[in-house]
């Protein structure tokens, strides 16, 4: 019995770093964006959300750094194409959502929302 503990317990452990992997994307941003309140300048981010489906918390880092936490909503959707969704407003460019694979983050306050 303790064997099967142990295992279990091992295969848990193990596997924890798949499960989270789920909730965490690398984004290639082509231009200067604003995501919240935070603009973030061309490149590649990681993108990790935390919460409880459909409102999720979205973090953008780069380089370990944290550079923006929003709020947004987890949609489950097959995506063709993996892509940010973007509205000019102001002259500036803002963030509404990323386009995954699986699923979508769309940002609070953006037109997607308000459907």
């Amino acid at each position: 019995m303790k064997r099967f503990f142990a295992f279990a317990l091992m295969f848990t452990l193990a596997s924890a770093p798949l499960f989270a992997a789920q909730n965490s994307q690398t984004v290639n941003v082509p231009e200067t964006i604003k995501a919240g309140a935070t603009q973030l300048a061309p490149g590649a981010y990681n993108v990790t959300w935390t919460g409880t489906a459909p409102n999720v918390q979205v973090t953008f880092t780069q380089n370990r750094k944290v550079l923006a936490t929003v709020p947004a909503k987890l949609v489950e959707e097959n995506n063709k194409n993996e892509e940010l969704d973007t509205d000019s407003v102001g002259g500036a460019v803002v963030l509404e959502a990323i386009r995954l694979r699986n699923r979508t983050l769309v940002f609070s306050g953006s037109p997607s929302t308000e459907k």
